[in-house]
C-alpha cells in the first residue's frame, strides 16, 4: 500500500497474544499495526506495576517508526496506580514518544463516561485482588460498580467465548448502564456485537476502547464494523 492512514502503535505485555490480532482486524487494510513488548508472565502487583515503569522507554522505541499514535495495552497495570497515577503513566509515555498516547485503563473510563454509563457492571479473567483494585480504580473516578466476576486465571487468552458470554450473563443487572470486559488478553470481539443484541446494552472491552481513543485522538470519528456501539454512539 503507498500509504497508509494512519500508523498505530501497541505496548504489549509479552504474553499477550490477543491484543494485536483484534486491534489490527478493526484497523483493516488501510491502517498499520506496530508493536512493543514488555516482559511479563504472571499478574503480581509487582510485575503490573514493574510494566508501567517500563513503558516509557517501550514507547521511545517503538515512535522511531513514525507512528501517528501509541496505545499502552495493559489494563491492569493501569489501574494498579489508581486514576491520577494512571494519568501520570500517561504523560510519562507521551512525553517520551513525542506523539499521542492512549492507555488502557483511561480509555476504558473514557469511554464509559462517552457513552453516559456511570452504573457499571464488571466481567473479567482475574483473580479477586485484581477485580478489587480495578473497583476501586472506576470508583475514585465517579462510576459505581454494581456487579463484579472474575474467572481467577491469568491463561486469559485461552478462555472461550461461551465461557466468556456466560460471565458476562453473571454479572449483568437490570439497572447497569454498560458492560465492561476488562483485559486486553481476553477476546472478546467476535462476541461483542452479539452480547450487545443479548443484552441491550453497551459493551465495552479493553481492546475495543484502546482502538477507539486512538482513532479520537488523530480525530477520526468512523465507526468500524463488528466493534459495537461505542463506535456508533459516542
Amino acid at each position: 500500500m503507498a500509504a497508509w492512514e494512519h500508523k498505530l502503535g501497541l505496548i504489549v505485555p509479552s504474553w499477550n497474544t490477543v491484543m494485536e490480532g483484534e486491534i489490527q482486524r478493526m484497523a483493516g487494510p488501510a491502517m498499520s499495526v506496530h508493536s512493543m513488548r514488555i516482559a511479563h508472565t504472571a499478574d503480581t502487583e509487582e510485575n503490573l506495576l514493574r510494566l508501567a515503569t517500563e513503558a516509557p522507554a517501550a514507547a521511545k522505541l517503538l515512535a522511531h517508526a513514525k507512528l501517528n499514535v501509541i496505545l499502552y495495552g495493559c489494563t491492569a497495570s493501569g489501574f494498579l496506580k489508581g486514576p491520577e497515577g494512571d494519568r501520570r503513566v500517561r504523560a510519562e509515555i507521551e512525553a517520551a514518544a513525542g506523539i499521542p498516547v492512549a492507555n488502557a485503563s483511561l480509555s476504558i473510563v473514557e469511554a464509559l463516561r462517552a457513552l453516559g454509563a456511570t452504573r457499571v457492571s464488571l466481567a473479567s479473567p482475574y483473580a479477586a485482588w485484581l477485580n478489587e483494585r480495578l473497583r476501586a480504580y472506576l470508583e475514585a473516578d465517579g462510576f459505581k460498580v454494581l456487579a463484579m466476576q472474575g474467572l481467577g486465571t491469568e491463561a486469559h487468552s485461552t478462555i472461550s467465548s461461551e465461557r466468556i458470554k456466560a460471565l458476562v450473563a453473571e454479572v449483568d443487572r437490570p439497572e447497569s448502564e454498560a458492560i465492561f470486559i476488562s483485559c486486553s488478553n481476553f477476546p472478546t470481539l467476535d462476541i461483542l456485537e452479539p452480547l450487545e443484541a443479548k443484552h441491550g446494552k453497551p459493551i465495552v472491552t479493553s481492546n475495543a476502547s484502546g482502538m477507539w481513543k486512538m482513532l479520537r485522538l488523530l480525530g477520526d470519528r468512523r465507526a468500524i464494523p463488528g466493534a459495537g456501539r461505542l463506535f456508533r454512539d459516542a
